[in-house]
């Protein structure tokens, strides 16, 4: 190599690094997409984190109404004088969960949401009974690909799509994956899969999708973990997870999800291949900059 060429490839990759640099110094911009409004759970403390603290953006694509989890709302009948579970009650559930859901977000500092009121019929492990049946896949697709474009963010946050995952959760997960391939390999954002644990449980081993395959972790990077546990404020009383139990208290249609109150301790996320070369460095750069990670 000549001393023109190493000065022009030097000149190269410092531009590259000062490039990553200013990359990881900025906000973060998240795009969360899940199926269902309280979905936002898995990253409710790193939601916050992000939207409140850092002074990042972090907006919300809710693929489905809600319909389908009208079977433990009895607790909330009286709150909302609505017979929620029984069959004409039901048709008041969509519009429920969505103001939970908006309330829910102005905890969590979620600056816009996109509801796309694709049909829920309640729990199922197939994904593809929502991705051939239930919902226009092509549409939500194309939303969530256009709103990628727009929006320029950074990450996405998804549900981990394990084999024992809501389908719904493997749907919305494979159709954001699907919409991320679309971006143009230099602003394709970080895909994450996400699933709250206890900090006395491994977390799960996961390779890929069951059914698809494509959608799989990225080799040779570790799990990463943000602790609800950390503490802050006066002699260090508070933690994270306050705001997740907030959180939860705004959706209180969903009266069995009311029990997850301090359940999990970490929000854990494993980067999805995504075929760009540097999506390690950027995944590593995001939770550089959350800065409350445990193992």
């Amino acid at each position: 190599m000549t001393r023109k060429q190493f000065l022009l490839a030097a000149t190269a990759m410092a531009g590259a690094a000062d490039a990553m640099a200013s990359e990881s110094a900025r906000p973060p911009r998240v795009l969360l997409v899940v199926a269902h409004p309280d979905d936002e759970y898995a990253f409710a403390a790193t939601a916050y984190r992000i939207g409140k603290e850092l002074g990042g953006t972090v907006d919300q694509v809710i693929i489905t109404d809600g319909a389908g989890g009208y079977r433990y709302s009895s607790l909330a009948e009286r709150v909302y004088g609505v017979s929620l579970t029984a069959p004409g009650g039901r048709e008041s559930l969509p519009q429920i969960r969505r103001l939970e859901t908006l309330a829910a977000g102005r905890i969590l500092g979620i600056r816009k949401h996109y509801f796309l009121d694709q049909k829920d019929s309640g729990f199922t492990l197939d994904p593809n009974e929502a991705l051939e049946k239930l919902w226009n896949a092509t549409a939500v697709t194309d939303f969530v690909s256009e709103l990628l474009r727009r929006g320029k963010y950074q990450y996405v946050f998804t549900l981990l799509p394990t084999g024992e995952t809501h389908g719904h959760h493997r749907a919305a997960t494979y159709l954001a994956w699907k919409a991320a391939q679309r971006q143009p390999e230099e602003t394709r954002p970080v895909l994450f899969g996400a699933e709250p644990g206890a900090a006395v449980t491994p977390a799960p081993s996961f390779t890929s999708d069951p059914l698809f395959h494509d959608v799989r972790s990225l080799p040779d990077t570790p799990v990463f973990a943000f602790d609800r546990r950390a503490t802050f404020g006066f002699n260090q009383a508070l933690s994270y997870q306050i705001v997740v139990n907030w959180m939860i208290a705004e959706h209180k249609s969903q009266g069995l999800f009311q029990t997850d109150f301090n359940r999990y301790d970490l929000e854990r996320y494993w980067t999805i291949a995504d075929g760009a070369s540097n999506t390690a460095e950027k995944a590593g750069a995001l939770f550089r900059q959350l800065g409350i990670l445990s193992k």
